[in-house]
């Protein structure tokens, strides 16, 4: 190694590692204990879990960014690689950036080949297989510790705290206490390693800060799953399907925490594995036509599947709520990337002319908020929600704002009659729009022995529930759902604005809100202010057409190949005069989460283009 890097070339809290491993080794509790280490120690953190979509033998990778300034959106190229796994030698080693670390076990020699493949960065080998085999006899302890060896010889390499890492032991196997010491001993293998023959620091270190305040560090689907439950959801009807599982499998979990009758020990919430997609969305629908709240989550290929039921739950006017925690499609297509590609699908899910209010959540907190939102929204508009996660936000561990919960908050069950009030009315009509808001007001099954509603259907009636196939009928109640499409744009979660008065301006969406702000940032270094739009849901409110209408050139930026909130705003908002020559589309779908310098590129290779097109001659044309 190079001599100890001189205190002006120290970088603290600012770095990206990423580890190579083979699927199923064991090394996803290590790393993990890594990322949850460093964010222990104040300093602001997250994971990324790129996996294989088998059970056990192929590649993957867990990137770490860490960064004092708050920026957590994937970074391209990395500080250091720990590399663990042959197969992938090669590509580990292109993904340093110059003046990187290669750590990687040197209990055999590399190759020659590799070692000379990049003589900008600089090779740490630690005999990690050689050390085990003089301290721990079984095979298997062997092949799992290694991992926590090189976690060991981190702590030390880069100034990390080895006391929050044994406290993390100590968390982790609480209740198996006989593992608690091996590990400890792993670790301090790794470390005394390092201290002992590498001799130096890295010249990245971690030192303990401040800026992680009061959050927490969280996944998606676990906050949505909090947000379900305290939102009052008592049925999940599910099918296993990446990367939705685990939301399900947190529901169920908690609602066995907190949802536990104290007297007869019954968990008061049904949890329900369907034999597929169709019987999951048919179970949420039957549950909420008999008032319960009940959701189901899936990703693109349930929806696909789901397309129908939706369309018979917005038609007959049931709540359902169902959250879609994206992948990269089409058909099975990538199930372990991410993407946002699901839009259109949720937007207009099913044959006919119809249109689902969708939520667009960007961090752990507003998969919390929006979740429990999203039985309100569906009882009080009577339609199918649905919420729109993707499997970078879902499934890896962010930074969050705590959750809070307003113990005086009442659900919103919207116009439901009780037994009194059908007694007090002359007739009950269960499409009228007497509000003036394409409401109707509803029954529960059985809430009156004689009057209300029973049964439902998904075929044409008119405002009495009494089926018909007259063409003035079914014009009424389709104008009457485009009102309360109206109404919902006023009730959804507003578009959040950062308007600066600026010509120009950026819109964007969900995850990709990781990465934005440190694009703005890169941008305005190089003198380009944008002014920028988030938007949280759909239908769009007022303020996404006076945002768009205040700006000559927008750049929409998400995570699909077809831009298709770019399309979505051209179709919904075309009578506010939005169309496509003022929304350029910044578009990455690679199934990575998108980075800063992915959007930074773009934009200015976008406006380089244009610059370049007016200095170019003009023809003049003579009649």
């Amino acid at each position: 190694m190079k001599p100890p890097a001189k205190p002006k070339d120290i970088v603290y809290n600012d770095f990206v590692i990423r580890f190579a491993n083979v699927n199923g080794s064991g090394s996803a509790s290590a790393n993990g204990m890594f990322a949850h280490a460093i964010f222990r120690m104040g300093v602001p953190v997250t994971g990324r879990n790129i996996f294989p979509s088998n059970i056990q033998g192929l590649p993957t990778w867990f990137e770490v960014r860490v960064n004092e300034r708050g920026h957590l959106g994937r970074r391209d190229g990395a500080d250091i690689v720990v590399a663990m796994n042959a197969e992938t030698y090669v590509q580990d080693v292109d993904a340093l950036l110059p003046g990187g670390y290669l750590v990687f076990d040197s209990s055999k020699p590399m190759a020659r080949t590799l070692r000379t493949r990049r003589n900008d960065i600089r090779h740490i080998g630690i005999p990690i297989a050689n050390l085990l085999v003089h301290e721990f006899a079984e095979p298997k302890q062997r092949a799992l510790f290694k991992n926590i060896v090189y976690l060991g010889a981190l702590a030390e390499l880069l100034e990390i705290d080895m006391d929050v890492l044994k406290h993390m032991v100590d968390d982790q196997y609480r209740g198996k206490d006989a593992l608690i010491a091996p590990n400890y001993h792993a670790l301090d293998i790794g470390s005394t390693y390092a201290r002992d023959y590498l001799g130096e620091h890295l010249r990245f270190r971690v030192r303990p800060s401040d800026q992680v305040g009061n959050r927490i560090i969280v996944d998606g689907n676990t906050s949505a799953a909090l947000g379900a439950l305290y939102g009052g959801a008592s049925v999940c009807a599910w099918y296993p399907i990446t990367p939705s599982t685990s939301m399900a499998e947190a529901f169920e979990k908690y609602a066995a925490q907190h949802r536990k009758d104290l007297q007869t020990g019954q968990i008061k919430a049904a949890v329900v594995q369907a034999e597929d997609e169709l019987s999951a969305i048919g179970m949420v629908i039957g549950a909420g036509w008999n008032g319960a709240r009940a959701f189901t989550c899936t990703s693109g290929p349930g929806v696909s599947l789901m397309n129908e039921f939706l369309g018979l739950a917005y038609f007959a006017e049931i709540p359902a709520v169902l959250f879609d925690i994206q992948r990269a499609g089409p058909s099975t297509g990538m199930p372990t990337r991410t993407q946002q590609s699901d839009v259109l699908l949720s937007v207009y899910a099913s044959h006919g002319d119809t249109k689902h209010v969708v939520l667009l959540p960007s961090s752990p907190k507003e998969c919390f908020d929006f979740a429990a939102d999203a039985f309100d929204l569906a009882d009080r508009l009577q339609t199918p929600v649905l919420v729109l996660s993707d499997l970078d936000l879902g499934m890896n561990d962010h930074l969050s704002e705590p959750f809070e919960w307003d113990a005086n908050r009442r659900y919103d069950r919207g116009k439901v009659l009780s037994a009194d009030d059908l007694d007090r009315m002359d007739q009950f009509s269960r499409y009228l729009d007497v509000d003036g808001d394409g409401i109707g007001y509803r029954t529960l099954p059985g809430a009156h022995p004689e009057k209300g509603a029973f049964f439902t259907r998904g075929t044409s009636r008119d405002e009495h529930a009494t089926y018909t196939e007259a063409p003035d009928a079914y014009i009424r109640n389709m104008e009457r759902l485009l009102v309360k499409w109206d109404t919902a744009k006023t009730v959804v979660p507003k578009a959040e604005i950062d308007e600066r008065g600026n010509d120009m301006g950026v819109i964007y969406y969900g995850s990709t809100d990781a990465a934005m702000g440190e694009a703005l940032e890169l941008l305005a270094e190089h003198g380009i202010q944008l002014d920028a739009m988030r938007i949280r849901a759909v239908p769009f409110g007022d303020e996404v057409a006076r945002f768009i209408a205040a700006h000559e050139t927008l750049f929409v930026v998400e995570q699909n190949r077809d831009g298709q909130m770019r399309q979505l705003l051209i179709a919904e908002l075309g009578q506010h005069g939005v169309g496509s020559h003022s929304l350029h589309s910044i578009l990455y779908y690679g199934g990575l989460a998108i980075s800063a310098g992915e959007i930074y590129e773009q934009i200015l290779s976008w406006l380089e283009e244009r610059m370049r097109e007016s200095m170019r001659p003009q023809v003049l044309k003579f009649s």
